[in-house]
C-alpha cells in the first residue's frame, strides 16, 4: 500500500510524533529538540507559521517559522537573539520577514522529497502574508570534515558548485536560496558546522509595499495596436478625427495602451510636396506640438496611455524623430529614436538622439525604441537592466525585408530581455505624397519563449497589410516568474564578470 503524505498546520497533539522524528534527525546534537511548552507558545503566536508534514498520520517533519521586523536585527544576530532567546518575544505580526527558525525530517522518511513540501508551504505563506522573503540561518553539517584545510567560505563555494555535498546547505541551493552571510557563533554547540552557519535568503518575488498598493501596477496589461492606414485625411483636422477613432475604439475595450505607428503623422507630407524631402520633413515637424497636446487630451478623456507612434520635430534647428508617452493621468514624456535610418539622414537630415530610458506608468516600466532602434540590442539591454517590463516599437517599414528585419530583432529582445515586445507600423501609400513610399507591416505582441508562454513566442499579431487593430493581453507577473524560475535566465545569468553593457 502506498503512503499518504499530507501538509497541514501543526498542533499540539502533534508534539510527542514531532519529538521523536527531532531527536533522530539531530542525533549528533543529543538533547536537541523542542520542549513542548515552547512548541504550544509558537502555535499560540503563529499557528499558521507551524507547518507539519505527516506520512500515514505521524508526524515525520515540520517547518517552524516566526515573523520578524528585520531591520531591528540586520544580517549580524544569533539564533538565540533571532529568537528572543527561545521566547518568540520578537515574533511581530506586522514585520517584513518571515523567519525560519526549524526545518527537519525523520531519517527514516528522507528521499520521499518531504522537505521540499516543507520549503513551498513555507513559500506560498510569504506570499500569502505579502512578506518581502524567508530568511534562515542555516547548518553546514559536513562542514568538520573540511575544516581543516577550508575556510567556511571556500566550503560553501564548493557546496554551490556541487563539488562538496552537505545534506543542509546543498538542499537550500536547490530551493532558490542565497546565501547573503557567514554567520560565526550562530549556533555555538553545533560542532559539526564548528559553530558557522549560513544566513540564507529567498526573495518573494510577488511582494508589493503596502503604499504602492493603491497606485501600482496591474498585474494584466491590455495592449492595443493600431495599424495604421496611409491614405489622404484632407488636414490636421481630419488626421486627429481618425487618431481619435483609433483612440476610443481600443479604449472601449478597456486597454491599457494604445500604440501608434512611427510617422503615422506623414500624410499631412502633402501640404508640402513643393518642397524638396527635406523641406517636406520640417514642414510637417510645425504640426508635432499641436498633434501632441491633443493626443494628451485624448489620452485623459479616453483613460488610456497613448504610444503617440513618432513625429519629426526640430529642436534648435536640429531635426529628430520623436515619440511621446502620454499618460492618462495627463502628463507626457518624450523618446528621441536613437538610430536613424540611412535614409532619413541622407533624405531629410535627421539627428540620433542621446537619451536610453526606461518610464514609470500605472501598468509598470515600459521602454520606447522607434523601428530601426530594436535592430540595436545594447540599448535594450540597458533598458532591462532598469527594470523594463513592456517595449514598444512604432515602427514604418516599405518592405516585407525590411519589416522582417524588425520583426525578428524584436523577437529577439522579448527572449533576451524577458519581456514584452509591442510593434506597431504603417501600411498602405500615398500617392499625393512626393515622399514617401509602399507601406508594409504586420503589427504584433511578442512575448519570451518558456511554458508560460505561448510556443511560437507570439501572443497576437494582424494581418498583414489590413488596416485594424489588435487587443492583446499581457501578464507582468509571468515575467517575475520568468526572471526566477524560467527554464533559462538570461537576465540572471549574464557574465558580468565578463562583459557588460554600458551606457556612456
Amino acid at each position: 500500500m502506498s503512503d499518504t503524505v499530507e501538509i497541514r498546520q501543526l498542533t499540539i497533539e502533534d508534539y510527542l510524533d514531532l519529538k521523536e522524528s527531532m531527536v533522530s534527525a539531530y542525533a549528533d546534537m543529543a538533547g536537541s529538540y523542542w520542549r513542548e511548552p515552547t512548541i504550544q507558545r509558537l502555535i499560540n503566536l503563529f499557528p499558521e507559521g507551524q507547518i507539519a508534514v505527516a506520512v500515514n498520520g505521524k508526524v515525520v517533519g515540520c517547518a517552524l517559522s516566526i515573523i520578524v521586523d528585520y531591520d531591528k536585527f540586520g544580517d549580524n544576530h544569533t539564533y538565540e537573539q533571532i529568537t528572543g532567546y527561545y521566547t518568540f518575544s520578537t515574533h511581530n505580526p506586522k514585520g517584513d520577514v518571515l523567519y525560519g527558525i526549524e526545518v527537519f525530517v525523520h531519517p527514516e522518511y528522507r528521499g520521499k522529497r518531504l522537505a521540499r513540501r516543507l520549503y513551498d508551504a513555507r513559500k506560498v505563506l510569504c506570499e500569502q502574508l505579502n512578506l518581502e522573503g524567508i530568511v534562515a540561518g542555516g547548518r553546514i553539517p559536513n562542514y568538520e570534515k573540511y575544516a581543516d584545510n577550508m575556510t567556511p567560505r571556500d566550503y560553501i563555494e564548493k557546496v554551490q558548485d556541487k563539488e562538496i555535498y552537505d545534506p543542509t546547505l546543498t538542499f537550500q541551493f536547490s530551493n532558490d536560496f542565497t546565501v547573503k552571510k557567514i554567520l560565526k557563533n550562530y549556533l555555538p554547540n553545533d560542532e559539526a558546522s564548528k559553530g558557522f552557519a549560513t544566513l540564507l535568503q529567498w526573495f518573494n518575488i510577488y511582494y508589493e509595499r503596502d503604499q504602492d498598493t493603491i497606485r501600482y501596477n496591474k498585474s494584466t496589461v491590455r495592449i492595443g495596436l493600431v495599424q495604421w492606414l496611409m491614405r489622404d485625411y484632407g488636414d490636421i483636422a481630419g488626421f486627429l478625427q481618425q487618431v481619435e477613432y483609433f483612440v476610443d475604439a481600443v479604449s472601449d475595450y478597456g486597454s491599457d495602451f494604445v500604440v501608434f505607428p512611427e510617422l503615422f503623422n506623414s500624410p499631412l507630407m502633402k501640404e508640402f510636396n513643393q518642397m524638396d524631402p527635406a523641406g517636406a520633413i520640417r514642414g510637417v515637424a510645425k504640426y508635432t506640438d499641436q498633434l501632441r497636446e491633443v493626443i494628451q487630451q485624448y489620452a485623459v478623456s479616453y483613460n488610456v496611455n497613448i504610444i503617440a507612434g513618432s513625429m519629426p520635430i526640430i529642436i534648435d534647428e536640429t531635426l529628430y524623430n520623436v515619440s511621446y508617452l502620454c499618460r492618462r493621468d495627463g502628463s507626457y514624456e518624450q523618446y528621441i529614436k536613437i538610430h536613424p535610418t540611412p535614409g532619413e539622414v541622407s533624405s531629410w537630415g535627421i539627428k540620433g538622439g542621446d537619451e536610453i530610458q526606461v518610464f514609470d506608468t500605472d501598468c509598470g516600466k515600459i521602454g520606447i525604441q522607434i523601428c530601426y532602434d530594436v535592430e540595436f540590442p545594447e540599448p535594450s539591454r540597458i533598458l532591462a537592466e532598469q527594470g523594463m517590463q513592456i517595449l514598444f516599437v512604432p515602427f514604418m517599414t516599405d518592405t516585407q525585408n525590411a519589416y522582417n528585419r524588425v520583426r525578428f530583432c524584436a523577437q529577439a529582445r522579448a527572449i533576451e530581455n524577458e519581456c514584452y515586445v509591442a510593434i506597431a507600423g504603417c501600411i498602405g501609400n500615398l500617392p499625393k505624397v512626393n515622399n514617401m513610399d509602399l507601406q508594409y507591416a504586420q503589427s504584433c505582441v511578442f512575448t519570451p519563449s518558456d511554458f508560460a508562454f505561448p510556443v511560437t513566442g507570439v501572443k497576437a499579431e494582424s494581418t498583414p497589410n489590413t488596416e485594424m487593430v489588435v487587443i492583446a493581453d499581457v501578464d507582468l507577473v509571468l515575467l517575475k516568474e520568468l526572471h526566477a524560475f524560467g527554464s533559462v535566465q538570461t537576465l540572471k545569468d549574464l557574465r558580468k564578470d565578463l562583459y557588460q553593457v554600458i551606457k556612456k
